[in-house]
């Protein structure tokens, strides 16, 4: 059922986008009065090969346009009257251009029109972090709820230098306000500036850092200290049925072994493989013994609070909250944008960076289904659409043939030299950027595949 949810909140949030996208070259389009001859959700070819297997699974033409759901979900697109576009039909371009056709309206319109979609992202992306803000507020962990520094029981962060009890400074001489910032200024960052022992110490993080995080496919390469709260038992665990209530915090062993976070739970207990154990726990503030067994493999066979809303609910810290009014949240929403932009930006260079091997990485509609989660949460859901949201609207931006930049660069050179470049160069532009973007889409899902068989 996980999988199912997990499957469906991507394609709401990916066929929103891409209809909005559409929506948005569309309306500037008839804005200029130019005629759109297709409106598709979908593409109703195999992509990017627009005379090979053309059909739709839903059509109707209301006017001039044909709107319609196709078969192949790669993206969508809308076909405007005498434009170069993924159809590739020059039948239309061989004839004198009509009042109607996208080639004879000024240059400056059509450069609305192919700016539109990008547009229309890059507000919606406004709209939902402003929306976001507005009814559930912004909260985060700051650095100084990490009394004791971080945790570090994951051997790719011990190989990188990172000890557990490191109070981290700043990445690449830039402070870290929030923990929620860490995991990925570390990701994207060179250097970190850490406080061990009261001593100042840089760890240099290797080039390929990104490369060994995805192999291991281990984000949490570092976490915050966090007391152990109790959370039950899984079904076969040799402890179930013993008295442990919801939110136990476990102190120590045998009234004589004290600790305070679960990393030093997680050590102890490789002392007592095999043992029987009285487990001290903090209940309502008052301490209680609990007599339980350890596995031969030195496991207690029992879940721990691993979600941060339930460590703090039991008090292990607090967020920093933040409302937001409704006003309020839109200047919000905008920085909040532009922020997440920033963001990608950063984590495209690094991806196609050689060095740090993030290419090798590269994910196609299985990596983007799994930033969603297999549960519904509202909240969840449209913060990843929003970020998705921008993705597209950069992504658009590039000047690749096929893609929306690619058609801004041939209209400002239009703009620029007053010289409209032939239909055989656009024809040709467009199916090398056709090409390109079969070829990334492939190489994107290739690795997917692969990855799935390691």
């Amino acid at each position: 059922m996980g999988t199912f949810i997990n499957i469906m909140q991507f394609i709401t949030s990916l066929g929103l986008l891409i209809l909005l996208h559409e929506f948005g070259h569309y309306i500037t389009a008839r804005m200029f009065k130019i005629r759109v001859d297709k409106f598709y959700m979908f593409f109703d070819f195999l992509f990017p090969l627009p005379g090979v297997l053309n059909f739709a699974l839903f059509k109707k033409k209301i006017g001039d346009t044909e709107y319609g759901i196709g078969w192949f979900p790669m993206g969508g697109y809308v076909q405007i009257a005498g434009m170069i576009d993924e159809s590739l039909d020059t039948e239309q371009m061989k004839k004198p251009a009509e009042p109607w056709e996208f080639r004879a309206h000024p240059a400056w319109q059509r450069l609305i029109v192919m700016l539109g979609g990008i547009i229309v992202n890059v507000l919606l992306a406004f709209l939902i972090y402003a929306m976001i803000l507005f009814t559930w507020g912004e909260k985060k962990i700051p650095m100084t709820e990490l009394k004791d520094g971080i945790s570090c029981m994951d051997s790719l962060g011990s190989s990188v230098g990172f000890k557990t009890g490191d109070k981290i400074v700043s990445v690449d001489g830039k402070p870290i306000v929030y923990f929620d910032d860490l995991r990925i200024e570390i990701l994207l960052g060179h250097t970190v500036q850490v406080d061990r022992n009261g001593e100042k110490v840089e760890i240099a993080l290797p080039q390929d850092f990104v490369d060994q995080i995805a192999k291991t496919e281990n984000f949490s390469f570092i976490s915050s200290r966090v007391p152990s709260y109790f959370m039950g038992f899984p079904d076969s665990s040799l402890n179930k049925g013993v008295a442990l209530q919801l939110g136990d915090m476990v102190v120590g062993f045998n009234d004589s072994i004290k600790f305070k976070y679960h990393d030093e739970l997680v050590t102890e207990i490789k002392n007592h493989k095999g043992e029987n154990v009285i487990l001290n726990v903090i209940r309502k503030g008052q301490q209680v013994n609990v007599p339980i067994k350890i596995s031969d493999k030195g496991k207690m066979e029992m879940h721990f609070a691993n979600k941060y809303d339930d460590i703090e609910a039991f008090g292990g810290f607090t967020y920093e909250r933040k409302k937001y009014g409704f006003f309020e949240s839109f200047p919000a929403g905008v920085m909040m944008t532009f922020d997440k932009l920033n963001f990608y930006v950063r984590q495209f260079k690094m991806i196609f960076t050689p060095s740090t091997g993030g290419y090798k990485h590269i994910g196609g509609f299985k990596s983007m289904a799994k930033m969603f989660g297999d549960e519904w949460v509202w909240e969840d859901f449209w913060t990843r659409t929003a970020f998705l949201s921008v993705v597209l609207a950069f992504m658009n931006l590039l000047p690749i043939p096929a893609l929306d930049g690619g058609h801004v660069v041939f209209t400002l050179y239009e703009m620029i030299t007053r010289r409209a470049p032939s239909v055989k160069v656009l024809t040709y532009a467009q199916y090398v950027g056709m090409a390109l973007l079969l070829f990334l889409m492939l190489y994107a899902n290739l690795n997917d595949f692969l990855h799935f068989f390691k």
